[in-house]
């Protein structure tokens, strides 16, 4: 049995224990010891961070062979045709490489904002250029990779929040908090 918790990493919070340059680290929320993350997500990203006392499970999360699904919904400038969102689907040329075909769809703004707490500080709003929410399903762990997939097919990413790693998500769990299960 191994300890998994289950933390919602707010934005500008580095996915580490240490501070660094002034940002907010893991250890302003959660002071356990013996336990690492599995796995990063951007200072600019929100959402879930899996951490663990377990090395073969940390590693297992982490190990981009897994190829453990990641889930994020990615707020966009502008509004995707099919076109876009077939590019994301077969894979998308960026500096280092070809990714792999991700899972991409449109969702409803009103279901997801509903589900969403305020980001602190809030994206960039401009008043012609409207947004749309994408859910973004990928198997690989490239730096920045989905917001350099969304920007490679012509829609910038404004916010980015992961949703899901495998079976585990960040239903029922509050931003800057964490939840405790045994695997």
């Amino acid at each position: 049995m191994s300890d998994l918790y289950i933390f919602n990493k707010p934005y500008g919070v580095i996915s580490q224990f240490t501070e660094l340059d002034g940002a907010q680290s893991l250890s302003d929320f959660i002071q356990i010891p013996g336990i690492y993350p599995a796995g990063r997500l951007d200072k600019d990203s929100e959402g879930l961070l899996l951490l663990t006392n377990n090395g073969k499970l940390q590693h297992k999360i982490s190990n981009p062979k897994e190829k453990m699904e990641k889930t994020y919904w990615v707020q966009v400038e502008g509004i995707p045709e099919q076109n876009a969102l077939d590019r994301l689907m077969q894979g998308v040329k960026l500096k280092d490489g070809i990714t792999l075909p991700a899972k991409a769809s449109i969702i409803d703004e009103t279901e997801i904002e509903a589900r969403l707490w305020e980001r602190n500080p809030p994206i960039r709003f401009r008043a012609n250029k409207p947004t749309t929410w994408l859910e973004i399903k990928i198997k690989q762990g490239k730096n920045r990779q989905v917001r350099r997939m969304t920007a490679a097919v012509g829609f910038p990413t404004l916010r980015l929040i992961r949703y899901a790693i495998g079976e585990w998500t960040l239903d029922n769990v509050k931003l800057g908090q964490f939840k405790h299960i045994t695997v």
